[in-house]
């Protein structure tokens, strides 16, 4: 017997003559999850197969093939001859103490003289008599018992299935710049996009030395999460306290939220181009702040010159929010008491429904080009 892990995809079955690229891109990044580890993936027909580990490694290999974006479920299985009493053995080693069980067979080999239905029986009948307190059930079983009948004289046998995190392999659809914050929103809003097939980078603004390093270090750590996901990831660095204390020296403080966005957004973009990104990605979800009301928002895209902002959690609730944060392991890095540069100069009444008349003219107290182009002499590029 040889021990073999089962992975299945999810909406790449869908595609036709361009399933090839979506194939290969979702194997290279089982590859990249799985690298450190002794392995062989072997395509199969709608499924691969992870073979040639230790024993040992199983447990982490599950782990990490469950981030990968792609992934519809996963069976831990063994590698056995196509012969009755070979599959028998194997079933015994994935078979439940009590309860109830069903045999699910797929044969491929349509040489074998059993058919599926047949094997299902027999398998069944075995397992009957070898455990006493065992019962059939072919539509509510406790344990579903799979065998696979190979071309090739293998077969497998495993046990339940495993969910993966379904999606689409990262780097399918393209490539985004997100602009992530300590907070819990962006890292979720990054995990979406990039289960859609997204490739990510990442920017982050801080306003040392009224944030901590701490603050940053959480940055990265959440960069470093969304990156098991997101196979890698890069995280620009951004300071901007000058740009802050310009607008808060100048301009009336109510409009500091909006005005900062703005400059945000300016500098996204600007890197986004830099790095090849499509579009930017926040985690604005309309409603929960005082800058993410509609007119908020349309104040702060109202600069983007060129590229499309996507917005994922838009219609969704804190509640659901948090749900996808814990989900991803992000939540309690999110949750830690640094302050980001948002929270820096917050005024006590900021502005709701923000004018974009009002908001040009707070503006144009400022040196915008000179402040931007100064942000960018700060950047620093952290590979995640």
């Amino acid at each position: 017997m040889e021990n073999v892990i089962i992975v299945r995809y999810c909406e790449i079955h869908l595609k036709g003559n361009n399933r090839g690229f979506f194939e290969r891109v979702f194997a290279e990044n089982m590859e990249k999850a799985l690298k450190g580890i002794k392995h062989v993936i072997r395509k199969q027909s709608g499924r691969y197969a992870v073979e040639e580990f230790a024993v040992s490694e199983t447990d982490e290999i599950m782990r990490r093939l469950q981030k990968v974006f792609g992934v519809h479920t996963l069976s831990v299985a063994l590698k056995v001859k196509t012969d009755l009493d070979e599959i028998f053995e194997a079933v015994k080693t994935f078979n439940p103490q009590v309860g109830s069980f069903k045999v699910e067979t797929h044969r491929a080999d349509k040489k074998f003289p059993l058919n599926s239905m047949q094997i299902n029986a027999e398998i069944g009948g075995r397992l009957l008599a070898y455990n006493r307190k065992l019962s059939v059930d072919v539509h509510n079983p406790q344990t579903v018992i799979g065998i696979d009948l190979r071309e090739n004289g293998t077969s497998l046998v495993f046990g339940n299935l495993i969910n993966g995190v379904g999606g689409m392999p990262v780097g399918t659809a393209g490539k985004g710049m997100l602009l992530i914050s300590g907070g819990i929103d962006s890292p979720v809003a990054g995990y979406m996009m990039a289960k859609r097939g997204m490739k990510i980078e990442c920017v982050h603004f801080h306003s040392y030395p009224y944030t901590n390093m701490q603050a940053r270090e959480k940055v990265e750590e959440l960069a470093a999460v969304l990156g098991e996901y997101s196979c890698g990831t890069t995280l620009n660095v951004v300071k901007v306290t000058h740009i802050q204390e310009e607008i808060h020296k100048k301009c009336n403080g109510d409009y500091v939220v909006t005005l900062l966005r703005r400059f945000m957004m300016r500098i996204a973009e600007r890197l986004a181009k830099k790095c090849g990104a499509q579009c930017l990605i926040t985690g604005e979800s309309l409603g929960q702040v005082a800058s993410q009301t509609i007119e908020g928002m349309t104040s702060s895209g109202s600069v983007i010159e060129s590229l499309p902002i996507l917005r994922p959690l838009c219609g969704f609730d804190k509640n659901e929010i948090i749900e996808r944060s814990r989900n991803m392991g992000a939540f309690d890095i999110s949750i830690r008491p640094y302050e980001d540069c948002c929270t820096v100069f917050l005024p006590k009444h900021p502005v709701i429904h923000p004018k974009i008349s009002d908001v040009l003219a707070e503006e144009a107290k400022l040196d915008v080009e000179g402040l931007i182009n100064e942000a960018l002499s700060t950047l620093e590029i952290v590979k995640i």
